[in-house]
């Protein structure tokens, strides 16, 4: 009769785990990734008038397409959408492909570090960005590894660890953008 508590609990922690193993994979989307208007709004006062609409991107490496067992990953793509939108956001994108754009951005996720089990989750980021000036035989305006951590716990989603993996993933990459561009908007080109 005591050990029914117990058993009771344990019953508990083992539908949980079950719920949050049975959950599949999600993609990180790049809509919460992205500079939001406030923050958009702010940056646009301070880019220099040599950045504005004159960044294009290079195709994204080092991303991974979300599988069913492994949690949340970073696409190439959702990386790509997520900068040329924050760019977009910032006044900083070309939008047009004539007269081709004076500057491009290359980025490449080279660390993607997530916990398998955990009820907060803090998922770290290293992305490489590397500025150049096309007008310049590709000449490297700016070149950084940003590291970034975010964490994700139950209060964000309770029962899928796939989903706090990848709330903390869209977190460390928008974070990750945020550094970048502040970065690049220092630069005075």
């Amino acid at each position: 009769m005591e050990f029914r508590p117990v058993l009771a609990l344990r019953a508990a922690l083992l539908t949980l785990l079950a719920a949050g193993l049975q959950s599949c994979g999600t993609p990180v989307q790049p809509g919460p990734a992205t500079l939001g208007p406030a923050e958009a709004l702010q940056m646009r006062n301070f880019v220099p008038e040599a950045l504005r609409q004159q960044i294009v991107t290079a195709p994204p490496k080092g991303g991974a397409e979300t599988g069913r067992w492994w949690g949340s990953k970073l696409s190439n793509q959702a990386l790509r959408v997520a900068l040329e939108e924050s760019l977009q956001a910032a006044e900083m994108h070309a939008r047009r492909p004539e007269p081709p754009a004076r500057f491009e951005l290359a980025a490449e996720l080279l660390e993607l570090e997530q916990p398998l089990v955990a009820l907060e989750v803090t998922v770290r980021t290293a992305v490489r960005y590397r500025l150049l000036d096309r007008s310049a035989n590709n000449r490297i305006l700016y070149e950084r590894v940003v590291r970034t951590e975010q964490n994700a716990d139950l209060g964000d989603a309770l029962l899928s660890l796939p989903e706090r993996q990848r709330i903390a993933t869209e977190r460390a990459l928008h974070a990750s953008i945020q550094t970048m561009l502040r970065d690049v908007v220092a630069l005075r080109p």
